[in-house]
């Protein structure tokens, strides 16, 4: 039988070491089918065949990213984005037009407003937030996730103005007035400001709780969320993005993601973690967890891995430190927040991995780090060495020590490139206020810990940076100078992209299925308006995904 679909004249980067390069392949089935020479790959199709004309670009495994909030990030599409906001004039200028737009929202929500979006040095306050809307409720979320500011009708529509009791390692930030300060630290202090937004934060609970809507979605409230998944689902798919893992999930999206592939609207693999929280009891992960991951199997939304938190970030002075911070985040010998008690941690990573779970925290500070490190080694001593692929999301700061601790248990660092100060999203300059100058040899080290001999994959975190693709990878190979005390981490483009798809595969088990361009695997596949190998490292931005394809159908092509 003739190929579904050719694609030819491309500059084919397979990662397969028998085969690393062709002009082009055909397509069958979702299978790729052959690979080779423009003339012989051609003259397999048939009169129904799909021919691609790559015009000379690079041709790729689809891109996987490794770590993303699908849900959050696609409701966010929607919300005012206050990325290079400052100022309280700049502030009122964006949000009020944006309420006057929205009469009928129960909440003005704003997303990616940085630490510093008043450009004073000071976190934003209600009072401050009281200034550009004082009738209704209005909030903020921080690029990070880690923290929303809202006004006093938020905090008085939600009960939260008087404090109240959270989870360890959350806060609700109280004034010298005795009242509210407008600051929400983590989830647990949070989670009532988001039930307010259009999504009544269900697009929230696979982060906030791990759990599902209660009371359970109307049809309505599911035909929604579907919606509004298949929207950031098709985001996805025009950044040359064919596979993602979740790092927070339930039930409830498990449930939306069959719906949407039943549909024919689930146009990225998802895998999906089961949520395990520092408050939720063992129990929970032993009776819960094996129950989700057996209802969900699927070569398109499967659930394999166990997502925990171990800390905050630095930003707010959550994530955990060897050492108290600097200056003002250090007050009081601060050293971040515990999210887990450690003794909890540890048996929960004992109980996942003997459960057959794959294993990924979220861990920022050295001592997170660190601690996640030590629950792994135990993992591995209660249990025996297995093939598990743990991994330790984020690692933005590590002690030295630890780094050969990475290699010799066989973790996985799971990095993000555009998180970094050099990583030109989020402007540099801030980093002495949580990190002392000892530390920044540790920091965002990518190629340390490459060259240390660990694996290393990269994901964008999104919504905390744009899903793109691209902005990512110049982070990696083209990062900002800030300086000698500064390590260059700059790492190559073959390894970028490797990282960005063969080791995406590998690290979700998927490695003789999918993430090289060889004939019987997936055919998930990304066609590049560029010859990425001819662009300069600070040019790679001015490429994008002109066709991508998965599991054999094509689910972005690009006007050109």
């Amino acid at each position: 039988m003739p190929p579904d679909i050719i694609i030819h004249n491309g500059v084919l980067m397979t990662f397969d070491d028998a085969r690393p390069s062709a002009q082009a392949l055909a397509i069958s089935d979702g299978q790729i089918t052959a690979l080779g020479r423009d003339a012989d790959v051609l003259a397999l199709a048939g009169d129904a065949t799909i021919r691609i004309n790559a015009h000379g670009g690079t041709v790729l495994p689809g891109f996987i990213d490794s770590h993303v909030h699908l849900f959050g990030g696609s409701v966010e599409l929607d919300c005012l984005d206050l990325y290079g906001v400052e100022g309280l004039d700049a502030m009122c200028a964006a949000i009020r037009p944006y309420a006057d737009a929205n009469p009928d929202d129960a909440l003005v929500f704003c997303v990616m407003a940085d630490y510093g979006i008043l450009g004073t040095g000071k976190t934003p306050t209600r009072q401050d937030l009281d200034q550009i809307l004082s009738d209704r409720p209005l909030a903020m979320f921080a690029p990070d996730h880690h923290t929303i500011w809202a006004n006093t009708a938020a905090l008085e529509t939600t009960g939260l103005l008087q404090g109240g009791t959270v989870d360890a390692g959350s806060e609700i930030v109280m004034g010298d007035d005795g009242l509210a300060s407008g600051e929400l630290l983590e989830p647990g202090a949070y989670s009532p400001i988001l039930a307010l937004t259009r999504h009544g934060g269900r697009e929230m609970l696979g982060l906030t709780t791990g759990k599902d809507p209660e009371p359970p979605a109307t049809l309505a409230q599911r035909t929604m969320d579907k919606d509004v998944l298949a929207g950031g689902l098709a985001h996805c798919a025009a950044q040359g993005i064919t596979g993602l893992h979740l790092m927070d999930g339930n039930t409830y999206q498990l449930e939306l993601l069959s719906e949407l592939e039943v549909e024919g609207r689930l146009l990225c693999r998802c895998h999906v973690p089961f949520h395990m929280k520092g408050t939720d009891p063992l129990e929970r992960l032993t009776t819960e967890a094996p129950v989700m991951r057996d209802r969900f199997q699927g070569d398109m939304v499967r659930c394999s891995h166990v997502k925990m938190f171990i800390d905050g970030v630095m930003e707010s002075g959550t994530a955990l430190m060897l050492e108290p911070y600097p200056g003002g985040l250090g007050a009081n010998g601060n050293t971040g927040d515990e999210v887990f008690t450690q003794d909890h941690f540890v048996a929960c990573c004992v109980e996942a991995d003997r459960l057959g779970f794959q294993i990924a925290v979220h861990a920022v500070g050295d001592a997170g780090v660190r601690r996640t490190i030590d629950a792994f080694e135990a993992a591995q001593h209660h249990n025996g060495r297995r093939d598990s692929r743990h991994r330790i999301e984020h690692i933005e700061v590590i002690h030295p020590d630890d780094i050969p601790r990475l290699v010799d248990l066989g973790i996985v660092a799971s990095l993000q490139p555009g998180h970094a100060p050099t990583g030109h999203f989020f402007p540099p300059g801030s980093e002495d206020q949580y990190l002392h100058p000892h530390q920044i040899a540790g920091a965002f080290a990518w190629q340390t810990i490459r060259k240390a001999g660990a694996r290393v994959i990269f994901s964008t975190d999104w919504p905390v940076i744009p899903v793109d693709v691209m902005p990512n990878i110049r982070a990696a190979i083209a990062p900002l100078d800030l300086g000698p005390e500064w390590v260059d981490q700059s790492q190559s483009l073959e390894e970028t992209l490797a990282s960005y798809t063969r080791d995406n595969a590998w690290v979700e088990f998927n490695e003789r299925n999918k993430g090289k361009l060889k004939v019987g695997m997936l055919a998930d596949v990304v066609v590049m308006s560029h010859d990425l190998t001819t662009l300069a490292a600070e040019e790679i931005t001015t490429a994008c995904a002109c066709v991508t394809i998965c599991d054999g159908q094509i689910t972005y092509q690009r006007d050109r």
